[in-house]
């Protein structure tokens, strides 16, 4: 605690003083660019990751990026994504998944979060994931047959992100976009699904897509 109340000097000294007029203008109401949903995993900052100033980012955060189908769980996933998008008119979802996930992990091997009885409740969002990777990447093993989970995963909650009538709604109408990332953080690299090749391709290399309704018939990312 003493090392983060230390931190928080700092942050009102160092940071907050020569931002204070934007945080002062972020009192009065957000305008963030877009909603970004990513693991709970302590080793990725989504700000720090994309460069962004207070404000711009509306981050939504739970173990293993997971977005129930809308109506299926009740929790703060589905108002926080409702909120984003209809209050706030985000026009851009990220959806980030990163390397060496543990939640992913425990969605290739249950046995192993047995014990954590939230966690495994929790983690069967996913389950659509496991079978994905059951039924097409059996000659997968080890770091690969992981990463492969891991966009996998992205692409899964990409499709439940889409259940949630706000965001089918945006999307219907053009004035939203939904985006799958990963983050390698051993490299810093960032991966970005393009919809056209049905691969995850270096950020730098990434097209925009101009028609939504590709994204719906999606293949399989090669690994």
């Amino acid at each position: 605690m003493q090392k983060l109340i230390r931190g928080i000097h700092r942050f009102q000294r160092e940071t907050f003083l020569p931002l204070q007029g934007l945080f002062e203008q972020l009192a009065k109401g957000q305008n963030p660019d877009a909603l970004f949903i990513t693991c709970s995993d302590s080793r990725i900052d989504p700000s720090l990751l994309t460069r962004s100033q207070p404000g711009e980012l509306f981050i939504l955060r739970n173990a293993g990026n997971i977005i129930p189908p809308y109506g299926a769980a009740v929790g703060g996933e589905a108002a926080t994504i409702e909120f984003a998008v209809a209050a706030l008119g985000v026009k851009d979802i990220i959806i980030c998944g990163h390397s060496h996930c543990g939640a992913v992990n425990g969605v290739l091997h249950p046995e192993q979060i047995a014990q954590y009885p939230a966690v495994s409740s929790w983690l069967a969002y996913a389950e659509a994931t496991r079978q994905i990777i059951r039924e097409n990447y059996t000659h997968l093993s080890g770091d690969r047959l992981l990463t492969a989970a891991i966009e996998e995963n992205v692409l899964v909650q990409m499709e439940n992100l889409r259940t949630h009538p706000a965001v089918a709604k945006g999307l219907a109408g053009g004035d939203l976009h939904v985006h799958g990332w990963v983050y390698k953080m051993e490299t810093g690299e960032v991966f970005a699904y393009e919809f056209d090749s049905g691969q995850f391709l270096p950020v730098a290399a990434y097209r925009f897509p101009e028609n939504e309704a590709a994204a719906r018939s999606r293949t399989s990312p090669s690994i």
